[in-house]
């Protein structure tokens, strides 16, 4: 049976594309002797995991790649494998994907460190929260690499095949204009846009054909019906909930959702509705936004509710024949973009959309006015879909897609 598993890596060794890699591939080292790579489903994490094998290890016979929900591993435990290999054939670099699929992967994990100082583990999952929090204290013992989907910039070089570089939040804050002006002469820029909110943020949209909504959503009903019945253990009655949470939040504006008439919909009580929320969440399929005040402020100011990107906006909106608000898509765009870059992000309790540190964002369409913004000393920006360059105060929407 290893043969077989050495054959399949193999053959998705060669498979892996040669040209194209996500953001995080640069800054990706798999030095330690444990290394988690986590995020959401469909992102590329097993497609940087085999890039990194063939081309940063020197030796690829040193390094064994495997998924971890293999039907092998239902009969040997990851710690016999490690061992069988270390021993007989010096292989001492270990790639399990799908790690949260298998049964006690924590106490594993301890259990291959402890044992073999010579051997070093790479590890990816789809549940931030079993990959974060296990049960056996990993955070200790093991660096978390977080991989989000595509960016604009990203979904661009790929589909054109440029080098665009990443754009640092305070780079573009300082002078929009500026670095506006180059990117705005690009050919067909607002057509890539376009189609990057409708169908971007998911690296197969390369590889998939005309029922790539399907594939989204069928993202979706495994991440609902796999990664959140095994980790949370959760029966199968309770989980068609997620999915019509999903469809109730692409039909109403980010701020209005209200947990109370949620959990009476759903037919569960407040702490249920909110703890499926909050399980949404940790799986990377909602978002959820508090306000940048205070005390008393931010209890009484509710949080602001979206789905996770635009892709999947579009997506669940497409499946249930709902039409797609463009101010949501533009709201969720500029979020996405700042949270991905790692940005702490707050919805403006003082005026304004967002909040960042010290500056304060109107997001809107070409005609947008900074009405909205407070008359405060902090930073304030208007950030316009429709437009291609920018100016002192003004931040083309799309600007926003090149922070990663």
């Amino acid at each position: 049976m290893i043969d077989t598993l050495r054959d399949t890596y193999r053959r998705l060794l060669a498979a892996a594309p040669a040209t194209t890699h996500r953001f995080l591939f640069e800054t990706f080292e798999a030095k330690g002797r444990l290394v988690g790579l986590i995020g959401p489903r469909g992102v590329g994490k097993t497609t940087l995991m085999l890039q990194y094998i063939r081309e940063r290890l020197g030796k690829t016979d040193e390094a064994f790649y495997a998924s971890a929900d293999h039907i092998y591993f239902n009969k040997i435990s990851l710690l016999e494998f490690v061992r069988e290999l270390f021993t007989t054939q010096g292989t001492n670099v270990f790639f399990f994907d799908e790690i949260h699929k298998y049964d006690g992967w924590e106490q594993e994990l301890k259990n291959i460190h402890d044992s073999f100082p010579a051997v070093r583990v790479v590890f990816s999952g789809s549940s931030s929260l079993s990959l974060t929090k296990g049960g056996y204290d990993l955070s200790r013992r093991a660096a978390f690499y977080h991989l989000p989907g595509l960016s604009f910039r990203e979904y661009l070089n790929f589909a054109t095949g440029a080098h665009h570089r990443a754009l640092p939040l305070e780079s573009l804050l300082q002078d929009p204009g500026a670095a506006s002006v180059k990117l705005a002469q690009l050919p067909k820029l607002a057509g890539y846009f376009r189609r990057y909110l409708r169908e971007g943020y998911y690296p197969y949209i390369f590889e998939e054909g005309p029922r790539f909504y399907d594939k989204v959503r069928a993202v979706v009903d495994k991440t609902i019906y796999e990664d959140v019945a095994t980790y949370y253990r959760l029966k199968t009655e309770n989980l068609h909930c997620f999915r019509k949470i999903l469809y109730f939040l692409s039909t109403i504006p980010p701020g209005t959702l209200n947990a109370h008439k949620l959990g009476a919909s759903l037919g569960v009580n407040d702490k249920t509705a909110l703890n499926y929320l909050m399980i949404l969440q940790e799986t990377g399929l909602i978002r959820m936004l508090h306000p940048d005040a205070r005390g008393h402020v931010l209890i009484r100011k509710p949080q602001k509710t979206y789905l996770d990107n635009t892709t999947l906006y579009q997506a669940i909106c497409e499946g249930i024949g709902q039409p797609v608000d463009t101010g949501t898509t533009r709201e969720l765009f500029f979020l996405t973009s700042a949270q991905n870059a790692g940005h702490a992000v707050a919805y403006s309790a003082e005026g304004g959309d967002f909040s960042i540190g010290d500056a304060v964002f109107e997001v809107g369409g070409r005609g947008k006015g900074a009405k909205q913004l407070p008359k405060t000393p902090r930073r304030a920006y208007v950030v316009k879909d429709d437009i291609l360059a920018g100016n002192k105060t003004t931040i083309p929407l799309y600007l926003m897609g090149f922070l990663y």
